[in-house]
C-alpha cells in the first residue's frame, strides 16, 4: 500500500475509507511538513479521511539523532511551500528534542505543530503519556518505524554491530523496551521482542494506535467532528 520514495512514503491504490466528518469552510491545499518517521501514519490518516487536499513532505527520520538540523530545514521547507503558493502549512513534528527551536520557528512563521514533547507522547495520547509514562526513566521506547528499522536507527548509529561491548555502556541504565505499536502487526511484535533480547532488556507491548496524531491532522486539514462524535479512523497496518 505504501512505497518509499526518497524521504517520503507514497500511497498506492489505497481504499478510501471515509470517516463521514464534515469539512470546515475550506478544502484549501494544506502542506504538511513532517518527520519521515510518521509519514506512514500521516498518509494512512489522509487516506482514511479523504484528505485529498493534504500534501505531505518529509524530512529524514534519522534527523532525530541530529535534532539541530530539524528547525533550519523546516524553515527552508516553509519558504518553499509559500513560494509554491501554499497558504496553509502544518508542522508534523512535536518538540522532538530541539530545545524549543521548533516552537520559536512556529511562532515566527505563524504555523502550528503537533502538540506534545515527542511522537511517543502523541501516539500514546500526550495527557496519558505525561500522566502514566513520564516517570518511566528506565524505559526505551519503540514505535512501528523504529522497530521496523531497528538496525538503521539504533544498532548502526551506535555501532553496536561492530562494538557489542558498547551495549551495556549505552543501555546499562535501561531496564525494559516498551513497544508503542501503531498497528497490530505480529511480525513487528516479534521484531520488537528480538530488539529487547538483543539489548538484554525486558519487553513490554502497548498498542496505542495513532493517538493524538489523527485529531491533530483532522483539525489542521479543516475536518471537524460533529459535537460529541468520536473519531472513526481506519488505522490499518500496511
Amino acid at each position: 500500500m505504501f512505497e518509499w520514495a526518497g524521504n517520503i512514503y507514497i500511497c498506492r491504490n489505497g481504499m478510501n475509507v471515509m470517516s463521514q466528518l464534515p469539512m470546515s469552510n475550506s478544502a484549501e491545499p494544506l502542506r504538511v511538513i513532517a518527520c519521515g518517521a510518521i509519514a506512514r501514519e500521516i498518509l494512512a490518516v489522509k487516506q482514511a479521511n479523504g484528505l485529498d487536499h493534504l500534501d505531505l513532505q518529509c524530512l529524514p527520520a534519522i534527523w532525530h539523532v541530529y535534532p539541530e538540523k530539524i528547525a533550519p530545514a523546516l524553515r527552508e521547507k516553509i519558504a518553499e511551500a509559500r513560494a509554491e503558493g501554499y497558504r496553509r502549512i502544518y508542522i508534523g513534528y512535536a518538540e522532538c528534542g530541539t530545545r524549543g527551536e521548533i516552537d520559536r520557528l512556529c511562532e515566527e512563521e505563524g504555523v502550528e505543530r503537533i502538540a506534545g514533547p515527542h511522537c511517543y507522547a502523541f501516539f500514546t495520547g500526550t495527557e496519558k503519556f505525561l500522566a502514566e509514562c513520564a516517570e518511566e526513566y528506565t524505559a526505551f521506547y519503540l514505535t512501528d518505524l523504529i522497530t521496523r528499522q531497528f538496525e538503521a536507527f539504533v544498532i548502526e548509529p551506535l555501532k553496536l554491530d561492530k562494538h557489542p561491548e558498547l551495549r551495556d555502556m549505552v543501555f546499562g541504565n535501561y531496564t525494559k523496551i516498551v513497544y508503542l505499536a501503531q498497528t497490530e502487526d505480529e511480525e513487528l511484535q516479534k521484531k520488537a521482542k528480538w530488539a529487547a533480547d538483543f539489548l538484554k532488556l525486558d519487553y513490554e507491548y502497548r498498542f496505542t494506535g495513532f493517538g493524538d496524531l489523527t485529531p491533530a491532522l483532522l483539525k489542521a486539514a479543516g475536518r471537524i467532528p460533529a459535537e460529541g462524535e468520536i473519531k472513526t479512523i481506519a488505522e490499518t497496518s500496511t
